[in-house]
């Protein structure tokens, strides 16, 4: 019996019901913990709520990101726009606050060509500094995530070396990596080496099948077999389900009794 800790993204399952619902739907499948996009469309009071009443821990959530649906990436990375971010540094820590959760994402942006790759990295660091000493007087954490170019071409932050190399430049105890098994095995594979390398580098592992993003026990990836590798070097934080059903959420959870 492993000893993870598994999160339901609520962005992505149980989105056969209202969003509110989603929340009683994780805890009945046996999740202790949820993460989702952006929780800022609904009252933080509501949320509280939904969290106590179901007993779960709020794991993760995004920093606000202007026009999602249109295909706004985050604007960390793009200067310019430093006091927008800076705006949803304040919006974010308002309800990490409210909401008890201890890590949240900074979107980093696509790359803009009217500026170069350098002045873009200079910004992103600048920007991420900023949004951790400000976490940083209340013990939250603010992780940055490579994503692959595949789901989300021109991202400014792909790989897991380019975010190492990030964290050095940020240097601060309170950014690290959020890593994603799934974004990672398309980028760059190696996942064991990978996680014994980032050891005390990443706080929030996440989790979907390969190449399909579905159900962990499906695809390329021997995700039960990580699931010991992790328990056997002491891993004490989430998994996160970042994951698209293949059908109705619940009929695809036999995975969850198994591990």
């Amino acid at each position: 019996m492993s000893k993870a800790k598994f999160s339901a993204n609520l962005s992505m399952m149980f989105n056969e019901v209202p969003f509110t619902e989603r929340f009683e739907r994780a805890a009945k499948a046996g999740f202790k913990g949820v993460e989702y996009l952006f929780p800022y469309e609904k009252p933080v009071e509501k949320l509280a709520a939904l969290l106590k009443k179901h007993q779960l821990t709020q794991v993760l959530f995004n920093m606000p990101v202007e026009n999602w649906n249109s295909g706004g990436r985050g604007i960390a990375c793009l200067p310019g726009h430093e006091k927008i971010f800076a705006e949803g540094v304040h919006k974010a820590l308002e309800y990490a606050l409210a909401l008890d959760c201890k890590q949240v994402h900074a979107m980093a942006g696509k790359l803009d060509r009217q500026f170069t790759q350098e002045q873009q990295r200079e910004c992103y660091i600048t920007n991420i500094q900023y949004a951790a000493d400000v976490m940083a007087e209340h013990d939250i954490n603010v992780l940055i995530e490579p994503i692959n170019i595949r789901d989300m071409p021109d991202y400014f932050l792909t790989t897991q070396n380019q975010a190492e190399l990030l964290l050095k430049d940020i240097d601060r105890k309170n950014v690290f990596i959020q890593l994603d098994l799934y974004h990672c095995q398309i980028m760059e594979g190696d996942l064991l080496r990978t996680i014994e390398r980032l050891w005390g580098k990443f706080s929030h592992i996440q989790i979907a099948s390969v190449p399909e993003r579905h159900e962990p026990d499906s695809g390329e990836v021997n995700y039960f077999w990580l699931f010991k590798k992790l328990d056997e070097m002491g891993y004490q934080g989430w998994l996160g389900c970042e994951y698209y059903p293949a059908s109705q959420t619940e009929e695809g959870l036999g995975w969850l009794a198994r591990v």
